[in-house]
């Protein structure tokens, strides 16, 4: 069975678990009060080019994203994301449980649109009762987006503008930095974002460490007693040094951006096999996700053979359209996933007409140590793709 299921499988890449084993038996200082915490954030502090940046490590993406949110946005203010953004669709309602509500945008291919943003903010200041209603308090973008697309620096320079303008902190999700950073056609530099955003993370779980993102307040703006509200979120580490130690790992010799290169040169590669053949890309996405578009027959026997994850349903229909606008995803999401492999017939509508996109995430930060990157890869082109990813009885 290939795994594509996501792209934090495995343990962690091999120079961590190496150093995990190097200092099994010393002892260091609790809560990330450590020598090697303060190694780790110097190294950040100079990859960023950001000498006034305040640095803290936590677990994972989720709980992030619930602390920092929580702590930069004021108690009667909502935090402004995309309809597809993570904080919106895939984290339990863990922003709504700290009593701030998000407050969504229509989403592009992941994104949300500048204008749109000062749009939403000038009709909400310009409702005469507007202190009766929920302010924008923060705004949560993603870089690689949900979908794998990124941002380019024109555009986050112009929502810049917008938070400015609008007195908004500007936190941006970097559960997978590394590939938005490495991906062919990016602009942005991990200095453009420690210039442009208020608080970003630099993911790890998802980019070689066995668990942990870096926080970057990145003007000497970390919230007042910020230990003390991460202890109020439950997600104080007492063994920090085990967080400090994989960033410092990941920020030695280049490791770091290394892995997330390798990755997605990887992906452009099973991208390209899929397209010869004739399978249809629901995105164009350069990071390490892959989104394609299939019939529920085609899936189900790919199934057998690859373990896939699956995104969201998608068609061209008006009541499945309403039906993913409900789900939190537009009109525009719901018609580009389903119009590649869905018939129009009738007959279809129960059994094939909805038609499921299906993510590829392909990290192989594992891989890299286990020698077995390379093998695997031949063997999707030479095998499995050839064998399994056959169009001729697809539904197009």
């Amino acid at each position: 069975m290939l795994s594509f299921e996501n792209d934090y499988s495995c343990a962690a890449t091999p120079e961590i678990i190496a150093r995990l084993a190097e200092t099994a038996t010393n002892q260091y200082p609790g809560y990330g009060t450590d020598d090697v915490c303060e190694s780790a954030k110097a190294k950040i502090r100079e990859a960023c080019a950001c000498p006034d940046a305040e640095i803290f490590f936590l677990v994972g993406g989720t709980q992030t994203n619930q602390v920092v949110i929580d702590a930069i946005t004021p108690p009667y203010a909502g935090v402004v994301a995309a309809t597809t953004g993570h904080v919106n669709v895939h984290e339990a309602g863990a922003i709504e449980f700290t009593g701030h509500k998000v407050l969504t945008l229509p989403h592009h291919d992941g994104k949300i649109d500048a204008d749109e943003l000062d749009e939403y903010c000038a009709t909400f200041y310009a409702d005469g009762n507007y202190t009766h209603m929920v302010f924008p308090g923060c705004v949560y973008i993603s870089q690689a987006t949900e979908y794998g697309t990124l941002y380019t620096l024109a555009e986050l320079e112009a929502i810049r503008k917008v938070c400015t303008k609008y007195d908004m902190p500007l936190f941006i999700d970097g559960a997978r930095l590394g590939y938005a950073l490495t991906a062919t056609g990016n602009d942005v530099t991990i200095e453009d974002i420690a210039r442009l955003a208020d608080v970003f993370y630099i993911g790890g779980t998802k980019v070689g460490a066995m668990f942990g993102e870096a926080v970057v307040f990145t003007h000497g703006n970390m919230p007042k007693h910020f230990v003390t509200i991460v202890k109020q979120h439950g997600a104080l580490l007492a063994k920090g040094w085990l967080l400090g130690l994989q960033f410092d790992t990941l920020f030695t010799d280049g490791l770091y951006l290394r892995i997330a290169r390798h990755a997605n040169d990887a992906a452009d590669r099973i991208r390209k096999v899929l397209v010869e053949r004739g399978y249809t890309l629901t995105f164009d996405a350069p990071t390490n996700q892959i989104f394609v578009t299939l019939d529920n027959e085609t899936s189900e026997r790919l199934q057998r053979d690859v373990r896939l994850g699956f995104t969201e349903k998608g068609g061209r229909h008006a009541y499945r359209d309403a039906h993913l606008h409900q789900l939190g995803h537009d009109r525009r999401a719901g018609g580009r996933a389903g119009r590649t492999a869905v018939k129009d017939s009738p007959q279809n509508k129960e059994s094939r007409e909805i038609a499921p996109g299906f993510s590829l995430m392909y990290n192989d930060c594992i891989a890299i140590a286990a020698g077995a990157i390379q093998r695997r890869l031949s063997a999707i082109a030479s095998r499995s793709i050839a064998t399994n990813l056959r169009t001729d009885d697809s539904t197009e």
